[in-house]
């Protein structure tokens, strides 16, 4: 018997591909990444980049409610970035989320994301 169980919540945007909002194996909670995607229309939102991070850290955030759990339990996040120059953006949006001690983070340049927006954050979570 597994101890995996999919998490889904309609607070967040369904998955656009062959993948779960989140996985949990226990206690660990991985959660897939998450764009800028309104959950109720499942369209890309307009607006600031700040405003799109925003939105990716709030489907976070209710991914992991669905979860059990909350930001507070995240061990590590990763975030991509089609333009490091937005660094210290993601960085000032990140500190309206979690507070001290952070998660561990990696931050990852990459060419391009899905649907040709300009992040995507993805989290583990350890609930206790």
């Amino acid at each position: 018997m597994s101890n995996r169980q999919t998490i889904n919540t309609d607070k967040a945007p369904q998955a656009i591909g062959t993948y779960s909002q989140a996985v949990k194996a226990g206690t660990t909670v991985y959660i897939s990444g998450q764009i800028p995607l309104v959950a109720e229309t499942m369209e890309l939102l307009e607006g600031s980049f700040k405003e799109k991070t925003r939105l990716c850290f709030e489907n976070l955030q209710a991914i992991a409610m669905a979860a059990g759990g909350t930001l507070d339990d995240a061990a590590k996040v990763t975030i991509f970035l089609t333009d490091m120059a937005n660094f210290t953006e993601v960085n000032e949006v990140m500190a309206e989320f979690f507070k001290q001690p952070y998660p561990a983070r990696a931050a990852v340049g990459v060419k391009e994301l899905p649907k040709g927006v300009p992040v995507e954050v993805e989290a583990v979570l350890e609930l206790k």
